[in-house]
């Protein structure tokens, strides 16, 4: 019975260290984006703060309008 053990099959642990470093590297870029100074929950906070000011702004105005005007 004779064995050959030139045949690849499967990957190569060199192959799944290179897969797992790109994904370390990929998930630490996504968690900056999200989490950092300049980051889209920071952004999302702040949008949804001018918002809030612009909505009482416009309420005042409508108020002042119908109550100058009406």
């Amino acid at each position: 019975m004779r064995v050959n053990f030139n045949e690849n099959k499967g990957i190569t642990l060199i192959a799944l260290v290179v897969t797992i470093i790109v994904l370390l590297i990929l998930a630490g870029i996504s968690v900056s984006m999200l989490t950092g100074q300049n980051g889209i929950l920071n952004r999302a906070s702040e949008a949804k703060e001018k918002t809030a000011a612009a909505q009482k702004r416009g309420k005042w105005n409508i108020k002042w309008l119908w109550k100058n005007n009406g």
